[in-house]
């Protein structure tokens, strides 16, 4: 059957199906059917099972572990679904991945935050829906419409189980200073700033502390760990200080084993994520707040040409 401009259709890459099937289940929509499978040399092969043409297409991806695998998965469904002849296409991308690199900090490195937004809008895509952005300046590295939602919605009701009026929100190093401002003004709470030296890609030294945390409860907050380096040096740094329970909200925890490992080793009492990217392994002390709900009521109101920016705040604002 022939898609109509007012037909919604759901598409999930296999970076993330289980996120994918639960927006669907929120939206109570079916996943599309398509077919993607590799050739033997590795090459990715993607077909539509389902009309598209004047259809109102989201494409679901996250580009986290395998990165390269899943971030030319997506370009080939967006180059398939333009070709399909789709009305609209929007990348649903909950972690953006190349997200680090947004600028020039050394000589002769790249931008690959650039780079990958290029290659987006090149694949055909006319939308970008995606959730805590390594750095907002990568919403103008688009010459297209970018709905940039925050973690902070799902994170901050249930940080508030854990703390009291007394209880410190932290910035694990100068990058997260303006995320953790926004999560103590909308809890208020305090405020402080942990410095941090990075050795080199894998290892960080926390060197001091801006901030009183003695007898106080904290919350670490950042935008994405993979090693768990940079939250686990800060808590020794806050235990030092004599700060009281120490819980860590990350948006994407791209987890590792060593992550879990260090974390169970650590005086983090709760690492709370969210399902932007699966887990192959758990934690006892990980938990995992679904953002299925937030990323189906935003992809509706664009369906239904609503304004999104409610959803930019957290529930208790």
């Amino acid at each position: 059957m022939e898609g109509n401009a007012r037909d919604i259709r759901l598409y999930s890459g296999t970076s993330n199906p289980q996120l994918s099937q639960a927006i669907a289940d929120c939206l109570g929509q079916p996943l599309g059917h398509v077919d993607v499978q590799r050739f033997p040399d590795g090459e990715i092969f993607v077909q539509f099972k389902d009309s598209l043409r004047n259809a109102d297409a989201f494409i679901i991806q996250s580009t986290c572990n395998p990165t390269n695998e899943n971030l030319m998965e997506l370009l080939i469904m967006l180059d398939a679904a333009r070709r399909a002849s789709a009305a609209r296409i929007t990348a649903v991308i909950p972690f953006f991945g190349y997200a680090r690199q947004d600028r020039k900090d050394k000589p002769r490195v790249p931008i690959t935050a650039k780079l990958v937004a290029n290659l987006l809008t090149a694949a055909g895509v006319d939308r970008i829906l995606a959730m805590d952005l390594h750095s907002q300046q990568i919403q103008g590295f688009f010459d297209i419409p970018v709905d940039h939602l925050y973690g902070s919605r799902v994170l901050i009701p249930y940080i508030q189980q854990k703390i009291t009026p007394e209880s410190v929100i932290v910035s694990p190093d100068s990058g997260s200073v303006k995320m953790a401002q926004s999560f103590a003004d909308r809890l208020g709470c305090g405020f402080a700033v942990v410095a941090k030296r990075r050795v080199d890609a894998i290892h960080v030294a926390s060197s001091h502390l801006v901030g009183d945390v003695k007898k106080r409860t904290c919350v670490l907050v950042d935008d994405m760990t993979s090693t768990a380096g940079t939250l686990c040096a800060a808590a020794e740094l806050l235990k030092r200080e004599g700060a009281g329970d120490i819980y860590a909200a990350v948006s994407h925890f791209l987890a590792r084993e060593e992550a879990f490992e260090k974390l169970k080793n650590s005086c983090i009492k709760e690492l709370i994520t969210t399902d932007s990217v699966p887990f192959a392994i758990h934690g006892d002390n990980v938990h995992v707040l679904s953002i299925a709900g937030m990323l189906a009521e935003a992809i509706r109101r664009i369906h239904e040409g609503e304004t999104i920016s409610s959803l930019f705040f957290s529930k208790n604002k």
